[in-house]
């Protein structure tokens, strides 16, 4: 048995982390200070005998050297979060996403903890190839684009992390998400999945953007969670970055067509440009597919599960939900 922190471990991913721990028997202290994260995600565990739940910001050093104060693994997954919040607030995200891992890892070398440093796929920011590895390029857009301010801070808390595995020998495992869908998880930030399933059960139209033939692949956050931990026991993933996510590649318009037949055929898709959605100034990427070779070669595992059975999960959740609403 470990004693864990989680930070934003009532979000979405950290709400799943923070289940699986305990259910594997850890002690779990959660900081979240609930700007994007729900006391909801956590329900059901509120009681548990080994849960912590700190409500404070990863900001605040003084909340997260109380977290961490002798735990034995450190989840560090709290950030600024979603296209649609990094476009409007750039200041946000910067400062929620360098600063508090910079303290997290002084904290951890003082302590002693293992630490798992959530990244994204958007560190490869504009990147032309067809797949990405973890020694690609980082290719960035110009300053004036304010969604790469998202790519460029996880960049800056990779960096970080390497340097304090190198320089104090501090064990450290960074995985770059690509995608991670599954139930809990909201549309509210621009997460494509809920926002389609969200938009279908109420009767349409489906919003996409431009034409629709971007390219993004999609894992479930259980598959996902479970390679997370799989490489925080593992000895051979200390020090190394890791691509988390599905290598099954799926254009925005056939996503919404999958999500329509799957509810309702007679729902529309409206195509609309980005421009309308985020602003003139917005940039997005048109192919994003990982290279999950690395990861399957260390831990033996990748994400795996069939889009069709992950929408399903999804839908199944959402109704269930807004059944429970009703009631």
């Amino acid at each position: 048995m470990a004693r864990c922190v989680v930070t934003g471990g009532a979000g979405f991913i950290g709400s799943h982390l923070t289940e699986r721990l305990l259910r594997d028997g850890h002690q779990v202290t959660v900081l979240d200070n609930l700007s994007t994260g729900r006391r909801e995600n956590l329900r059901g565990l509120e009681s548990h005998p080994h849960l912590r739940f700190v409500n404070g910001s990863i900001t605040d050093p003084l909340a997260l050297s109380e977290a961490v104060q002798g735990s034995e693994v450190i989840y560090h997954l709290a950030a600024a979060v979603g296209v649609k919040l990094v476009a409007e607030d750039p200041v946000r995200t910067i400062e929620t996403n360098i600063y508090p891992t910079e303290n997290l890892l002084r904290l951890a070398v003082q302590g002693g903890q293992r630490f798992y440093l959530a990244s994204t796929s958007e560190v490869y920011g504009k990147n032309p190839k067809a797949e990405w590895n973890e020694d690609d390029d980082l290719q960035f857009g110009p300053t004036s684009r304010p969604r790469w301010a998202y790519g460029c801070s996880k960049a800056i808390d990779e960096f970080l992390a390497r340097a304090y595995h190198r320089k104090y020998g501090l064990p450290v495992v960074i995985g770059r998400f690509f995608n991670v869908v599954g139930p809990r998880q909201v549309g509210n930030y621009g997460m494509v999945i809920p926002r389609f399933v969200d938009q279908a059960l109420k009767g349409g139209p489906l919003t996409v953007y431009d034409d629709g033939s971007q390219v993004r692949c999609f894992a479930h956050v259980q598959e996902v969670v479970d390679c997370v931990i799989r490489l925080m026991h593992t000895e051979a993933a200390l020090g190394g970055i890791f691509n988390i996510g599905s290598d099954q590649p799926v254009s925005m318009r056939q996503l919404a067509e999958e999500v329509i037949r799957r509810v309702d055929p007679a729902v529309r898709i409206d195509l609309i440009p980005y421009q309308q959605a985020y602003g003139d100034d917005f940039e997005d990427v048109s192919r994003r597919v990982p290279d999950v070779s690395r990861l399957e070669r260390v831990i033996g595992q990748k994400p795996r599960m069939p889009l069709g059975e992950l929408l399903d999960d999804i839908i199944r959740a959402k109704r269930l939900n807004a059944g429970h609403a009703a009631n």
